[in-house]
């Protein structure tokens, strides 16, 4: 009978959501039928791809060998569409997710050239944390998204975009010592601003207090960047924050900005895909101009502070 290109698509939908019935539910389709387009894969080709358990499935070794082929193959006609209707389309549509530290600093520079470059393009900027992104990214919803590293990730590709410096965020005026490194250790208690759990970078900034022994009074769960700012400005309260977003305020008008000491603390940051889907030519450039622009505003900060990382 042959494979059929639905029953790959209803392969890949069950291995990454990891049951039938989320894997419907993404592809608008019956439980049944996605079972039934599974059961015939697996009867095409021999094997099983899946071991069931309840309404949960496995992954067989097979089926993570089937799947990396299959997903493959789904990014390789996903690119050739890409370049087939680009030549056709007159509209570029672009729908691209990022978190607040990248939309303070670096969204509006990098979209005001891509908009030079594609004046026709429809554009649609989602802001969200990782978590949010992620999800989104991983059902097709978002082109791509950029987000702290993080391990894993079934049905995402993840390319290392920037390795930036987290810096201590206080009002001005706090120490007197702006722009100065510091030991939080030598701080004493502090009341800290730290972002969701479902933040990544949450646990590495606990992991950073933990390991290193800083005393923390009071901890503030904040999901709001720019709230988080401007509390921190009119408060006694400190933040730990990537320097890509603070290159505007190194000023010392509202902030203290200041480097963590021995040891520093970096986080990573990473252009995530969807596995089975490959960026238009539009996507791409959009991404090389986000990463500029990161690149460029690290530059700024080790200018500014007469550091290398």
């Amino acid at each position: 009978m042959g494979l059929s290109f639905r029953q790959i698509r209803s392969f890949v939908a069950v291995y990454e959501e990891g049951s039938f019935t989320a894997a419907a539910a993404r592809e608008a389709a019956t439980q049944s039928g996605m079972s039934q387009h599974v059961k015939m894969l697996e009867e095409e080709i021999g094997t099983s791809l899946f071991i069931r358990q309840g309404r949960a499935v496995t992954p067989t070794p097979a089926g993570k060998r089937y799947y990396a082929e299959c997903t493959a193959a789904m990014r390789r006609l996903d690119v050739a569409g890409h370049e087939i209707r680009g030549a056709q389309d007159s509209v570029v549509e672009l729908k691209v997710g990022l978190m607040p530290t990248f939309t303070r600093v670096m969204l509006a520079p990098a979209l005001r050239r891509f908009m030079q470059v594609m004046p026709g393009a429809e554009v649609r900027i989602t802001e969200a944390y990782s978590g949010v992104l992620t999800e989104q990214v991983r059902r097709g919803e978002l082109d791509f998204a950029i987000v702290p590293a993080f391990q894993g990730g079934v049905g995402l590709t993840a390319t290392l975009l920037l390795r930036d410096r987290e810096m201590l965020v206080a009002a001005a005026g706090r120490t007197g010592e702006s722009l100065a490194p510091v030991h939080l250790a030598d701080l004493g208690p502090l009341r800290i601003v730290l972002p969701g759990a479902q933040n990544t970078r949450r646990q590495t900034i606990e992991t950073y207090l933990v390991t290193n022994a800083i005393d923390v009074r009071q901890r503030l769960e904040l999901d709001a960047m720019m709230g988080t700012l401007e509390f921190v400005a009119a408060s006694d309260w400190v933040a730990i924050l990537p320097s890509v977003m603070l290159v505007g305020d190194l000023d010392g008008a509202r902030f203290e900005i200041r480097t963590l000491a021995t040891p520093s603390l970096y986080s990573e940051f990473v252009l995530i895909e969807a596995a089975r889907r490959g960026l238009s030519p539009a996507a791409r450039l959009f991404a090389e101009m986000l990463a500029e622009e990161a690149r460029r505003t690290v530059v700024l900060r080790q200018e500014r502070l007469g550091q290398d990382d």
